[in-house]
């Protein structure tokens, strides 16, 4: 019975909350309920899913890594269709993994984090996803300012400037905004935000020095990713490698 009054109250807090998202979005005209509801749906789905396999994933290394391949690439999936990229969609691994992969063979070479499951896939994940979000954010806010100062790149263009020159001027400081919540985050952590990693710690039973230095740890190596994820990002599009369908059109005719 106890069981059932939680899974109860689990089921209304979340309807409660996923609606409320929906109707401020619906009401102030932002957007419709639509993507809340799917969004909301899928991670019900997901998570249930990855919930029956996941005990059985941490205890074998070799579908630890499998894990971690599926979680790179839907992430670059995810990614690459938030930033309407089409046929050049897949570029998107790379800033997404260039600073991911480095960052957790370190961390593993130094032994900050064990060759198991229960560590590997929650760092992990939460690496990917950090370049995920960064690589979205900043390849949206690059692709879109090329678009509305698209003169000043002509403009450059007709000074002088190579292509990927003029490219870089344009988009680079719009998409350095990408790191403004992980600097955000990074900042004002444990004044504001309480991340996963240090509060899972502590649920755990670990000691509150150690949780906190692992939180350091990813916080860090999290800024590190995010960076080298957007830094690539200004690189690829000013190379013409991640570019909308009708800004290649563009560029081809400048």
């Amino acid at each position: 019975m106890v069981l059932t009054t939680d899974w109860v109250r689990l089921l209304i807090v979340c309807v409660v909350f996923t609606v409320a998202a929906a109707a401020i979005a619906w009401s102030t005209r932002l957007t419709t309920p639509k993507p809340f509801l799917k969004a909301a749906a899928r991670a019900v789905v997901q998570l249930a899913a990855v919930s029956a396999v996941i005990t059985f994933v941490l205890t074998h290394l070799g579908l630890t890594w499998a894990f971690l391949v599926m979680m790179a690439a839907v992430a670059t999936a995810t990614s690459a269709r938030r930033t309407d990229t089409g046929r050049k969609g897949f570029w998107v691994a790379l800033p997404i993994l260039v600073g991911t992969v480095p960052a957790l063979g370190l961390l593993l070479a130094i032994g900050l984090l064990p060759v198991k499951g229960i560590a590997l896939i929650p760092v992990g994940g939460i690496l990917i996803g950090g370049a995920m979000t960064a690589t979205t954010l900043s390849a949206r806010r690059a692709l879109d300012t090329f678009r509305d100062r698209h003169g000043e790149y002509e403009a450059a263009r007709a000074m002088g400037f190579r292509e990927r020159d003029a490219v870089r001027l344009v988009i680079r400081q719009s998409a350095a905004e990408a790191l403004v919540p992980p600097l955000d985050q990074t900042r004002t952590v444990g004044l504001v935000i309480l991340p996963g990693a240090f509060v899972g710690m502590l649920l755990g039973g670990a000691p509150v020095w150690q949780a906190g230095a692992l939180q350091i740890v990813v916080l860090l190596a999290l800024l590190a990713v995010e960076a080298a994820a957007v830094a690539i990002v200004v690189e690829l599009i000013a190379r013409g490698l991640i570019r909308r369908a009708s800004q290649e059109s563009e560029v081809r005719l400048t």
